[in-house]
């Protein structure tokens, strides 16, 4: 089990390989916090995303502490499922990007389209593909036809057959310097991003627009959905809660130790705070959105909590930056 499917599934892959290392830890090293709103025209809603895009975490886990990982896609699926096959066969334990609807151990109410769900696939046995997986608390099985879907399934961010493990992987890495380096990475993408949407520009733009989210449809219900999606982004998507904030701060109590800065053990319990206020929001919205109460005071209230948290955010990250360069 774990908070996150990417930082969850690196981090054990990671463990078995020898390389004893927290799920917050991999996370914070990648510099995995951030903030998104986005918007386009393939898009038919405004979206937040609290976290890097889907890959960045292992990229930069890899470069920062020198793994090496063997990391392929496949564009026919009969070629990445003998790839995966022949992978197993040789006692590699393989991370998958998946649909997660296809991976059947979940109960139907749980099962939804997202293709950027990671999964360890640890065997094969009968047919049938032995899963380790993040959210799931017992290995699981999926028929082999329901992994090729999953694996090859269209739309947004489709996993092309994405498969990777980590072929050597230092036991002793230079960990220091790889978290200085993570929290500097962190504090870039936070506050220097010059995009209105990205970072803290990214929670005011949120802020800003979401009161005008009621002329972006004539339905109360889906509307009603879009807000009560906020709070399932930020807590119930696999982010650890308050959409990453709680995970991050556990990195800097777990960096604070490492490094030996009681500045960033105040900083976790900073980060901490934070995310209680972020899951008021989680609270606020799934509140309002089940009662349909989305009036322009409701909104109004919202945005005003969105501004708060990046007023916060941007205060707590410049010092961050300060502390560690």
């Amino acid at each position: 089990m774990a908070a996150h499917c990417e930082s969850g599934t690196i981090a054990a892959l990671l463990n078995h390989a020898g390389l004893v290392i927290s799920e917050p830890m991999v996370f914070g090293v990648s510099g995995g916090i951030f903030f998104a709103y986005l918007k386009s025209k393939k898009l038919s809603f405004p979206m937040i995303v609290p976290r890097s895009r889907p890959g960045q975490i292992r990229v930069n886990i890899a470069k920062r502490l020198g793994i090496d990982f063997m990391c392929r896609t496949f564009r026919r699926p009969d070629d990445g499922m003998a790839a995966l096959d022949a992978t197993l066969a040789q006692g590699h334990p393989a991370a998958v990007q998946v649909d997660m609807f296809y991976m059947d151990y979940f109960p139907s109410y749980a099962r939804v389209h997202f293709n950027a769900h990671f999964v360890t696939v640890i065997g094969k046995e009968n047919g049938a593909y032995i899963v380790s997986d993040c959210y799931h608390p017992a290995i699981a099985r999926v028929s082999e036809e329901a992994m090729r879907q999953g694996r090859y399934a269209g739309g947004d961010l489709a996993p092309k057959g994405l498969l990777f493990y980590p072929r050597s992987v230092p036991l002793s890495p230079e960990l220091k310097p790889a978290i200085l380096k993570g929290i500097k990475d962190a504090c870039f993408n936070m506050l220097r991003i010059p995009v209105p949407f990205l970072g803290v520009k990214g929670i005011r733009y949120f802020a800003r627009k979401v009161v005008d989210w009621p002329k972006l449809t004539d339905d109360v219900d889906f509307l009603s959905h879009q807000i009560m999606l906020i709070s399932v982004t930020l807590e119930d998507r696999g982010t650890g809660g308050a959409g990453f904030r709680f995970m991050y701060a556990t990195f800097l109590q777990e960096a604070a130790k490492t490094l030996g800065r009681a500045d960033l053990e105040k900083m976790s319990k900073e980060m901490m705070a934070i995310g209680d206020r972020w899951r008021e929001i989680a609270l606020f919205t799934a509140r309002i959105g089940k009662n349909r109460d989305l009036g322009p005071a409701r909104l109004s209230e919202l945005s005003a909590m969105l501004a708060a948290r990046a007023n916060e955010e941007e205060d707590f990250f410049k010092r961050l930056y300060v502390m560690v360069k």
